[in-house]
């Protein structure tokens, strides 16, 4: 877990930028509540209005990101309000936290605004509980939202828009269907049934921080497609859970909620948030945790009770998780992993073949677009197959071929960038024998997806640098064959 962390990849520092940025964007909002006269409440649902701002919204374009934060008050200040005016009345408010639950899920069939704001409707309801948000404080929380979202907009935007220097990258979709057979639909009714038992017993845990409990169910929920990474998560988000309360002991009790210190830590918690999150779910639910104990130590209430408590309400949400994707509508791991990496091998074809027309002369292929994609469909592979190579797993032979398969496909990734990279050069000249090896790779990936029993293995690498690095796709795709191909009852990823 450190490894992941602390030696994963940062092409162009992104995450530091992307950290580093949310860390300017958040103070920025805070300091302008401050400004404003705003209360401690006010102050913190800025800072948190401002956070979901800056680190949900994953449009393809810098334009689509633009157009989702401005939306985001438009859903996220009737929620609020909704929040406020059901304070003093539970099963209502109840009711009303579980349909935000479904709807904010179900969104997500829009692709990544239709997330967004559904993680804000659902966070901006989740807030108020927080707070103890009523009424009367409706007029200074709305006014919190609407300028700490414009704070974040205009560092992200206007200060440091380093997305403009970037190719758009458009977040993969899920696994297509209809009706109860779409993934969105499926796991709607399934986060709602999950969230409606850790409501009731985070209820019966504690009638003041049962929220604690939905949120956990929820956050379990965004960004998995099966049940196995569903519950790979859950327990992910518990052991971060665990290390952060640990170091919320050792940092955010002593402290007393000081404000100095409070916010120095802050702002290495919510660094940590945004430069682990790409990485490491497990940390990033430490600096989560941090997060939340050192706002309650400036709200005054932070004890090791309350951090016992705040354990046992995870512990509920992730069994309601648990519960809710292994008996509600599941969706087997086997299926979701198969549709990426299907999706993954397509992707590799239409690489090297845009980065092939590129070498022959063509001024309208670009692959820097297909390249992003597949570094995203990787990415989703990754996370469909983190049930198989868990380390709590223990189906040895599929943990071996999962491993096998992740490897091949990175390796199929690192030589399409070295191929792009020959592209870009001036001065590399087309080869005929570049048509033939891009054949050779679609008709591997054909083969591959179709099922078909015979893949050329491909001869002894050539010495030019662009048809070396389409060999050594060749080589991945011809040996991905034999992990994919597995006896009849044996899937890659068990159902």
């Amino acid at each position: 877990m450190l490894k992941r962390v602390f030696v994963a990849p940062d092409p162009g520092r992104l995450r530091l930028r992307f950290a580093a940025r949310a860390v300017l964007g958040i103070g920025l909002a805070v300091v302008v509540c401050g400004l404003a006269g705003h209360s401690l409440a006010g102050a913190v649902t800025g800072g948190l209005a401002a956070l979901l701002a800056l680190f949900t919204v994953a449009d393809a374009t810098v334009r689509g990101q633009a157009v989702t934060t401005a939306l985001l008050p438009a859903v996220g200040l009737p929620v609020l309000a909704a929040a406020a005016e059901l304070h003093d009345h539970p099963v209502a408010r109840d009711l009303a936290f579980l349909a935000v639950v479904g709807a904010g899920v179900y969104a997500r069939r829009w692709g990544p605004r239709g997330h967004s704001l559904g993680v804000f409707a659902f966070m901006t309801f989740f807030i108020a509980q927080f707070l103890h948000a009523t009424a009367g404080q409706l007029p200074e929380l709305y006014a919190a939202v609407l300028l700490s979202v414009l704070a974040a907009a205009a560092v992200r935007f206007g200060l440091w828009c380093y997305e403009r220097r970037l190719p758009p990258v458009a977040a993969p979709a899920p696994p297509a269907g209809t009706g109860l057979a779409r993934v969105t639909t499926r796991q709607a009714v399934q986060a709602t049934a999950g969230a409606g038992f850790a409501l009731i017993v985070g209820h019966l845990v504690s009638g003041q921080r049962w929220y604690w409990a939905v949120g956990a169910t929820w956050w379990i929920f965004v960004n998995t497609a099966s049940r196995g990474e569903t519950l790979v998560r859950g327990f992910r988000r518990v052991l971060g859970t665990v290390i952060g309360i640990g170091l919320g002991l050792l940092i955010a009790v002593p402290v007393h909620g000081a404000p100095a210190p409070t916010a120095v830590l802050v702002a290495v918690a919510v660094f940590g948030i945004f430069y682990t999150a790409a990485v490491s779910y497990t940390w990033m639910m430490l600096w989560v945790t941090l997060l939340a104990e050192l706002l309650y130590g400036l709200l005054g209430v932070l004890s090791p009770g309350l951090l016992a408590l705040r354990l046992a309400e995870t512990g509920v949400g992730a069994l309601g998780a648990v519960l809710a994707v292994l008996f509600v509508l599941p969706v087997t791991t086997h299926l979701t992993t198969d549709a990426w990496i299907q999706r993954a091998l397509r992707c590799v074809h239409l690489c090297t073949a845009q980065a092939a027309a590129r070498l022959a002369g063509s001024p309208t292929a670009d692959p820097a677009p297909r390249v992003a994609e597949l570094e995203q469909l990787l990415g989703r592979v990754r996370l469909s197959v983190a049930p198989l190579v868990h380390p709590l797993n223990p189906m040895l032979g599929r943990k071996r071929r999962a491993r096998r398969v992740l490897t091949l496909l990175d390796d199929c990734a690192r030589e399409i960038r070295g191929l792009v990279a020959v592209a870009a050069d001036p001065e590399a000249s087309h080869d005929a024998r570049l048509a033939a090896a891009c054949w050779r790779v679609e008709a591997a990936v054909e083969a591959l997806t179709r099922g078909s029993e015979h893949i050329t293995c491909p001869a002894e690498p050539p010495a030019e640098p662009a048809l070396a690095h389409l060999h050594g796709v060749e080589r991945a795709l011809s040996e991905l064959a034999e992990p994919l191909r597995t006896p009849a009852g044996s899937p890659l990823v068990g159902a």
